[in-house]
């Protein structure tokens, strides 16, 4: 009896290890997203500006035809500017990048982009966070890669750095685009 003990705890904590060894091997900021290899959810969203200096809407159905990025952001969101000249760089460089504005108010998010630039192909407003809700989204900003069909090919939580851009999202960018 004694043995036994000795021996259950010895047990729980070489099962503890393991369990807490395995979990940090795991990345903490990949989240998956259940979109992956399928059809972006159907929406249509008005643009940012039924009133002076902002642009169209778009549907989901717009983003089809050639390989883009929805980027989800925000005139309030703190890590935004972070990523805008990354964008603008993308943008710059040929790749169509759509803007979804979340829980965002149009005038503010067209101050935002009078301030920063606007790399955007079209800026829809999501002002409910209807849409968001849909895509999975759970914060800002966060990119999605679709490709030629309107497929979720990728998804990028947080900020799109330089090395990000290079590293993954060009090379994935340019195998969809030799796939269409």
């Amino acid at each position: 009896m004694s043995r036994w003990l000795f021996i259950v705890p010895v047990i729980a904590f070489i099962g503890l290890v393991a369990f807490l060894g395995i979990g940090l091997t795991k990345d903490p900021s990949a989240l998956p997203s259940q979109l992956i290899d399928r059809p972006l959810p159907q929406f249509a969203l008005p643009g940012i500006a039924d009133t002076p200096g902002g642009g169209p809407g778009f549907a989901s159905a717009a983003l089809k035809g050639e390989p883009m990025l929805l980027n989800i952001f925000a005139s309030w969101c703190a890590a935004c500017p972070q990523e805008h000249p990354v964008l603008t760089r993308i943008s710059g460089e040929g790749v169509p990048v759509y803007g979804l504005a979340w829980k965002d108010k149009p005038a503010d998010t067209r101050g935002w982009l009078a301030k920063w630039g606007n790399p955007y192909k079209a800026v829809a407003a999501d002002e409910a966070g209807r849409t968001a809700i849909d895509l999975g989204v759970t914060g800002v900003p966060e990119t999605f890669v679709i490709d030629g069909r309107g497929r979720v090919r990728f998804k990028q939580v947080g900020p799109i750095s330089v090395e990000t851009w290079e590293g993954t999202i060009r090379p994935l960018m340019a195998r969809l685009r030799a796939e269409a």
